[in-house]
Formats: structure tokens, C-alpha cells, sequence
């Protein structure tokens, strides 16, 4: 039996450490808040989750149309428009 020494062994990886939430901040710059949930302070995850956070994806689909809000219509027809926007899409194109 070869005995092994110390020096034989290789030394283990880095391991990447996570920083905890007090250390990781809101990712949206200039923020310096500490992150709540998906990389977003308090007040930025409540925009967030509205569709208000500029230069980020929005929880949910919205309507595209400029400055509208709502959520995007289920209809295989709306396409990436809200209810009331389809509704008006349709019937410009029926004129």
C-alpha cells in the first residue's frame, strides 16, 4: 500500500459564493436597495410586476400598443393587443 502525502493531493476548487441578501442589490441602475426577489428591490418588483420597469421585461404580456397597460386579449385574433385595442384593430380593418 502506497501511503499518499499531503503535497500529493490537489487542492479543492473556488467555490462561487452567492452574496446574501443583505450584500446583493436591485438591479436597476443607480438602485442601491437590497433585492427582494428576482433581482429587484421592494419598490422595483411591485413595478416590475405591473410592466412599469423601463428596459425590463414585464411579468406578464401586455398590450403593445403605446402607453397601454393592459393585459394582451386570448383571442387567437388580437395578436399582441389588448381586448379593447383588438376591438378597434378590427373594426378599422372592416371599414
Amino acid at each position: 500500500m502506497a501511503e499518499t502525502s499531503e503535497t500529493d493531493k490537489t487542492p479543492a476548487a473556488p467555490t462561487k459564493r452567492r452574496p446574501s441578501r443583505g450584500e446583493a442589490h436591485c438591479s436597476v441602475a443607480g438602485c442601491k436597495r437590497p433585492y427582494r426577489a428576482k433581482g429587484y428591490c421592494v419598490t422595483h418588483y411591485k413595478k416590475w410586476r405591473h410592466g412599469e420597469v423601463e428596459g425590463h421585461t414585464a411579468r406578464y404580456k401586455t398590450c403593445t400598443k403605446e402607453g397601454c397597460k393592459k393585459p394582451r386579449a386570448s383571442t387567437p385574433t388580437s395578436g399582441s393587443l389588448c381586448a379593447e385595442h383588438a376591438a378597434k384593430d378590427q373594426e378599422g380593418a372592416a371599414a
